[in-house]
């Protein structure tokens, strides 16, 4: 494909000509730009000062004991995301499963509780308690109740009122809103397939037109915008591309177009990913950007293209995780934007996650894995459609298409209202 860069250089080997270069116009953008790149410069400076280790070590026990203790206390500057909890219990939850730690039961099973505590009476999961129910924080806590995969945690989600909350948030062109009389964005798009597909709510006459209401957003750039005609953004793009993986029709996109803008989104100098065009690095599109590509590889695969889907220069994975490793840790635990940021929840569990999927993602050998440095910096794998592990996501598959599909006889917007359960619902399944 003409347009795709060539293959970045691994930190080590770090030489100014993938700097960037303002050809003597210099902006906003590219001051901050220099910035960070000399700040990056600093730091692999410091390591290597500092550090007889040829390659950079995972703080396992440090991230596993910052991990720890949020489960159990946060401190005041959470306070604004009270309407965020669930997405901290999956946040949290994920990384330790990453990081293969145990999740003691008794803490598993406060979880379940305080999760079941965020259902609203009317179907989906709330920001907190007494909040209304949103599509975020219903992925969040279905995911996070997934990754438990126990009886209990299975059993808190009501799938009927599941269902009945998914069709009040459904818009007639197809679309989503996050939740009643909220904003359409193809994150709707994304949870409302997620949380169904994991739950065996899934019906065709739900997910009606959605295909194409998300087709709308990939634009000129080959990267999907929020809601069509707005510019291409890597969250929005994971989104839009994973939903379409949901209700098999990734390939009426434009795959290589997408390929192209994807690939061009890893920092030459830095190795990480940005999320926009002319934007900075920042860690969290590791997952969002990088969980791309096994999306597209498969998918190029499977029209044909087994040449163009094998090709080396899809991901420099160890650039990477060398970005992760290096700028991306906090020496206290936790992981963080970029050097000068703080460490939070969110960039630990999507720095992690990126950092899984390079490491996981063999572009020739599927099964083949690229660990920089030890043994020990290896993570376990993680799901690219669903961001939890692969055996959280066929255990809970099995679980939930033992039960029958919900019957579906709402109309899109329409208010959820309790319903008596029907034993005879229909009980077709996902293939």
């Amino acid at each position: 494909m003409d347009g795709v860069p060539t293959p970045l250089r691994c930190f080590r080997d770090c030489h100014s000509a993938e700097m960037f270069v303002d050809d003597g116009v210099q902006t906003v953008t590219s001051v901050e730009q220099k910035k960070v790149e000399r700040s990056i410069e600093e730091v692999i400076s410091v390591y290597k000062q500092m550090h007889n280790l040829p390659q950079p070590t995972l703080l396992r026990e440090q991230h596993y004991q910052y991990l720890k203790k949020g489960l159990r206390h946060l401190s005041d500057a959470y306070e604004c995301l009270d309407a965020s909890r669930p997405w901290l219990c999956f946040w949290i939850l994920h990384s330790l499963e990453l990081l293969e730690e145990p999740i003691p039961s008794a803490v598993a099973s406060d979880v379940c509780q305080f999760l079941a505590r965020c259902q609203s009476p009317t179907g989906g999961f709330a920001g907190g308690p007494g909040q209304h129910a949103h599509l975020a924080p219903t992925y969040a806590a279905v995911n996070a109740l997934c990754i438990i995969g126990t009886e209990e945690s299975y059993n808190v989600i009501d799938r009927e009122k599941l269902l009945d909350f998914l069709w009040s948030v459904k818009q007639p062109d197809g679309s989503f809103v996050m939740h009643v009389g909220g904003e359409v964005d193809v994150r709707s798009a994304y949870c409302a397939a997620s949380v169904a597909s994991l739950t065996n709510v899934l019906t065709p006459k739900l997910f009606e037109d959605t295909t194409n209401w998300i087709l709308r957003c990939q634009n000129w750039e080959g990267g999907l915008s929020g809601v069509p005609g707005l510019e291409a953004h890597g969250g929005y793009t994971f989104c839009g591309t994973a939903a379409l993986v949901i209700l098999g029709n990734e390939h009426m996109l434009d795959l290589k177009a997408l390929l192209r803008w994807v690939v061009s989104r890893q920092m030459r100098f830095e190795g990480g990913f940005q999320g926009r065009c002319n934007k900075l690095v920042d860690g969290c599109y590791s997952f969002w950007q990088a969980g791309l590509l096994p999306l597209l590889h498969r998918a190029l695969f499977k029209e044909g293209e087994s040449e163009l889907s094998r090709q080396q220069w899809m991901l420099d994975q160890r650039a990477l995780q060398e970005y992760i490793l290096l700028c991306c840790q906090n020496p206290t635990g936790g992981l963080l934007d970029k050097p000068g940021k703080s460490r939070d929840f969110y960039h630990t569990c999507y720095c992690l996650s990126g950092l899984s999927i390079a490491q996981h993602f063999g572009n020739v050998d599927l099964h083949h894995e690229t660990i920089l440095g030890s043994e020990e910096n290896r993570l376990a794998p993680t799901h690219p459609v669903y961001n939890i592990c692969p055996e959280k996501v066929a255990k809970a598959l099995q679980h939930f298409h033992r039960l029958p599909v919900p019957e579906d006889r709402r109309q899109p917007g329409a208010p959820a209202t309790d319903r008596p359960s029907d034993p005879d619902a229909a009980s077709d399944t996902l293939s």
